[in-house]
């Protein structure tokens, strides 16, 4: 097998165990809201306010589809519409305070749910984790230039 081989397949390797656990931990979140209703929230906690187009971009959703839950969101107090100073023309969706909270809650409540699952490991596990630390920082920032698109 040559070197490029077994990159390939170590990387084939890798993506499948991190796509996997990620499909199982989103099975695991609470079913409050939709998902891409949670992953609205989680992108205008990441990048602030945002216009509905690039949400629908940044969402992999249609237009209309994303004004009806911004509507939604926005009747359930998690987000409101602001104009943007730069320019009148446009409205600007943000979080709120309780938007906000919701979105801290949700990722605590991910966090302690692997929290309890890497306290059953062995040392040994646990090591590997944080000896992978950077390079998962790296593949997360990775992926967040790839769907990030323009920003408003």
């Amino acid at each position: 097998m040559s070197r490029q081989d077994a990159t390939d397949d170590a990387s084939a390797a890798i993506g499948s165990a991190l796509y996997g656990l990620a499909t199982r931990a989103v099975k695991r979140l609470p079913r409050d809201m939709s998902i891409t209703s949670a992953a609205t929230l989680a992108t205008l906690h990441r990048t602030g306010p945002r216009r509905i187009t690039d949400l629908a971009v940044a969402e992999g959703v249609t237009q209309p589809a994303m004004t009806v839950l911004v509507r939604v969101m926005e009747e359930s107090g998690l987000v409101e519409r602001k104009g943007d100073a730069s320019d009148r023309r446009v409205t600007l969706v943000c979080l709120t305070e309780a938007g906000t909270s919701y979105v801290l809650a949700r990722r605590q409540a991910g966090v302690d749910a692997f929290a309890r699952l890497i306290d059953e490991l062995a040392d040994d596990d646990v090591a590997a984790l944080v000896a992978a630390l950077p390079a998962l920082a790296r593949l997360a920032e990775l992926e967040s230039q790839d769907r990030e698109g323009p920003r408003a």
